[in-house]
């Protein structure tokens, strides 16, 4: 079974950074797209970066130019950098992948980590 773990969550500062990580472990063939999600209390979740298996990106409009995604494609890992922070990035960060394909299989999986929090104290 296919697992995406999540760390690197935590307390910090406005205006300080944190760097998440989501290392997908077990028997894989290949990865699709990565992508980082938040979901806040009593809001939706909601996209915050994507990433290819070629390295395109795509980010919210309310992060772009403060978060970088990225991805080792030999580590199965993405990670978020997340720079500038603010009050209202405070969530919890989910990561997913598009599909996850396993060896012998021609069957795909979407696959969600399961979360880590993240608090911007003001």
């Amino acid at each position: 079974q296919v697992q995406l773990v999540e760390s690197g969550g935590g307390l910090v500062q406005a205006g300080g950074s944190l760097r998440l990580s989501c290392a997908a472990s077990g028997r894989i063939f290949s990865i699709g797209a990565m992508g980082w999600y938040r979901q806040a209390p009593g809001k939706q979740r909601e996209l915050v970066a994507r990433i290819t298996t070629f390295g395109s990106t795509n980010y919210a409009d309310s992060v772009k130019g403060r978060f970088t995604i990225s991805r080792d494609n030999a580590k199965n890992t993405v990670y978020l950098q997340m720079n500038s922070l603010k009050p209202e990035d405070t969530a919890v960060y989910y990561c997913n992948a598009d599909w996850v394909r396993v060896p012998d299989s021609p069957l795909t999986t979407n696959v969600w980590g399961q979360g880590t929090q993240v608090t911007v104290s003001s």
